[in-house]
C-alpha cells in the first residue's frame, strides 16, 4: 500500500477529479494486469493507447488513473483522475517512488553508445567484484541480481519494471548497478526518477534510424545526450568526433578517455598479441592513471571498451592490479567470445550480424595477419535482404573463404536466404561453400582448419536458440562445438 500523494511527490500535475488522499494498492501500466485499489497509468504506445482502456480498468476496480489527455468517465465513477504532461514521464517518478526509491541506495553506472554497451557493462562488473563489490547488471542479454539471471527483452526496460530491479538489486544486497542505456529508454523516459552517478558515451554511428525509432541521425544524437542531463559525472570517448554534439547541454562534470586524442585518460603504445589458439591487445594506460594492462580480447575496440571500464572504475579506487586481473579474465558470452578447439588455429563466437558489424570484426582480426580468416554466418528470415546482401559482399571481400549457413530462418526457408546472400558475395572474387545445417557448418570450419587461420561463427552470438517457424528450438553455438569435438 502506498498513499497517492507520496507517489506524486516530485510530480507536477493536476487533480482532475477525487482526492490524493487515497491508498493505492500497487502500480500498473497493463490494463489486463489491473486489480482492485490499484493506480493504472496509461500509457501512449506505438500500437495501443493505455487511455482507450480507461472505463475496462476503472470496472476491473482501478482507483487511479494517470492520463495526459481527457477521458470519459461515467459521472458516478469512483475514481481519482490525476493530469500530467506526460504519462511515461510520471511513470518512472511514480514507480521510484512506489519501490522507496532503491536507486538512492545504490551507485548507479549507465553506459549509452552504438557500440561497446553490452561488453563494457560486463567488464565493469568483473572490475568491480574483483575489489569487493557486489554488482547488479542490466542489459541487452540480461539482467543479473545476486545469483539469479533473467532474460532482457530490452537493452532499457520500462521504467517500473527498471525500478523494480532496483529495489530487488537492493534488497539481495547489491550496492552497485550497472547498466546500458539506449537512446530509446532516454527518449521513452525509462530512467527518469533517479539519477546516474555516472553517464558513459563510447561512441556513435547512425543507428535505429526509421519509423518507431529515431527520426534523424541528429535525433538519435540528442536522445544519446539526454544522459548526460541526468548524471552526476560524464565519462566520454573524446576520439569520437561527435562527442561535443552528444554532450552538448550538460549538466554534470565531464572526464575524457580515448587512444587518438589528448585525452584525461589514454591508452599508448598498442601491441597485438598473439599464439596458441589466443589473440589480444597490450597497451599502456597514461594520465590520470598509469600502469600497463593485457587484455585477452583482439583489436582497437577491445582496448576502447577496457579503457572506458577504467575510467569508470578509478572512481571506485580498484587497484591496478585488480583491474589488471579482472581485464585479463574477464569473457562476454558471444561478443569477441574465443572457444578453444586447437593450438593452430583460433575460433570465435561474435554477435555480429549485420555489415558494420561483421566488417569492424573482420578488419580487426585482419591486422592479426592470419594465414586465412574463415567467416561462418547466416542472415535472419524476415529481414531486410539488404542486410544479406550487403553481408555477403563483405565477407567475400574480407575473408578468405566463407561458409554460408542457416542463422534463425523464422518463416522463411533457409536456402532462399543463401541464395540472397550469395548474390552480395557474387558482387566480390571471395571463395565460399554452403551448407545449410548450422552445426554441419561448423564442424566443417573446424575439420579444415588450418594453421594460423581464425575462425568466426558470427551472427549468433550470445542466443542459445534457432527460430524456425515460429518455434525456438534450443541451440547453443558452445554445444555444438563441444559435440563436434567429441565426434557426437
Amino acid at each position: 500500500m502506498a498513499k497517492l500523494k507520496d507517489l506524486l511527490s516530485k510530480l507536477e500535475y493536476q487533480c482532475v477529479q477525487g482526492t490524493e488522499e487515497i491508498e493505492v494498492t500497487e502500480v500498473v501500466y497493463d490494463s489486463r494486469k489491473v486489480t482492485p485499489g490499484s493506480l493504472f497509468i496509461c500509457i501512449v504506445g506505438a500500437n495501443v493507447d493505455g487511455h482507450d482502456f480507461a472505463m475496462q480498468v476503472v470496472e476491473a476496480g482501478a482507483k487511479v488513473l494517470v492520463v495526459q489527455r481527457e477521458i470519459e468517465l461515467p459521472k458516478e465513477a469512483d475514481v481519482t483522475v490525476i493530469k500530467v504532461e506526460d504519462t511515461r514521464y510520471a511513470m518512472a517518478f511514480i514507480s521510484a517512488a512506489y519501490f522507496g526509491n532503491p536507486a538512492e541506495k545504490l551507485q548507479v553506472i549507465g553506459i549509452t553508445g552504438t557500440k561497446g554497451k553490452t561488453t563494457t557493462t560486463y567488464l565493469v562488473k568483473s572490475i568491480l567484484e574483483q575489489a569487493g563489490r557486489k554488482v547488479g547488471l542490466i542489459g541487452t542479454i540480461e539482467v543479473i541480481i545476486g545469483d539469479t539471471h533473467i532474460h532482457a527483452n530490452n537493452t532499457t526496460p520500462e521504467s517500473y519494471l527498471l525500478q523494480q530491479y532496483f529495489r530487488q538489486m537492493v534488497d539481495a544486497g547489491c550496492d552497485t548497478v550497472v547498466m546500458e542505456v539506449s537512446s530509446q529508454g532516454l527518449m521513452l523516459h525509462r530512467t527518469q526518477g533517479f539519477v546516474f552517478d555516472f553517464g558513459i558515451f563510447t561512441n556513435i554511428e547512425p543507428d535505429h534510424i526509421g519509423p518507431n525509432e529515431h527520426k534523424d541521425f541528429e535525433d538519435y544524437m540528442s536522445c544519446k545526450g539526454l544522459l548526460f542531463k541526468q548524471c552526476k559525472v560524464g565519462i566520454v570517448n573524446k576520439d569520437d568526433k561527435h562527442w561535443e554534439q552528444v554532450t552538448d547541454g550538460h549538466t554534470c562534470k565531464l572526464e575524457t578517455y580515448g587512444i587518438e586524442s589528448d585525452a584525461d585518460l589514454k591508452a599508448e603504445n598498442l601491441k597485438l598479441l598473439s599464439g596458441g589458439g589466443k589473440l589480444g591487445v597490450a597497451f599502456d594506460v597514461k594520465g590520470l592513471m598509469d600502469f600497463p594492462v593485457e587484455i585477452a580480447t583482439p583489436g582497437k575496440f577491445s582496448v576502447y571498451n577496457a579503457l572506458t571500464a577504467i575510467a569508470i572504475c578509478r572512481h571506485f579506487e580498484v587497484s591496478e592490479e585488480a583491474i589488471q586481473k579482472a581485464l585479463l579474465a574477464a569473457k562476454v558470452k558471444g561478443r569477441i567470445e574465443l572457444v578453444k578447439v586447437s593450438d593452430d588455429f583460433t575460433l570465435m563466437i561474435d554477435y555480429a550480424h549485420n555489415a558494420m558489424a561483421l566488417e569492424s570484426l573482420l578488419s580487426t582480426l585482419k591486422e592479426y595477419k592470419p594465414h586465412r580468416l574463415v567467416s561462418v554466418f547466416g542472415c535472419g528470415g524476415n529481414r531486410s535482404k539488404l542486410r544479406r546482401y550487403e553481408m555477403g559482399e563483405v565477407s567475400g571481400r574480407m575473408a578468405d573463404l566463407t561458409i554460408i549457413t542457416s542463422d534463425n530462418p523464422r518463416f522463411e526457408e533457409p536456402q532462399a536466404i543463401i541464395d540472397d546472400i550469395k548474390i552480395g558475395i557474387g558482387k566480390t572474387d571471395g571463395k565460399y561453400v554452403e551448407i545449410c545445417d548450422r552445426k554441419e557448418a561448423i564442424a566443417y570450419a573446424i575439420a579444415n582448419g588450418e594453421p594460423g587461420d581464425i575462425i568466426v561463427l558470427a551472427g549468433k552470438g550470445h542466443e542459445d536458440y534457432q527460430e524456425i517457424k515460429g518455434v525456438k528450438y534450443p541451440m547453443d553455438e558452445r554445444d555444438l562445438i563441444q559435440d563436434i569435438l567429441a565426434g557426437r
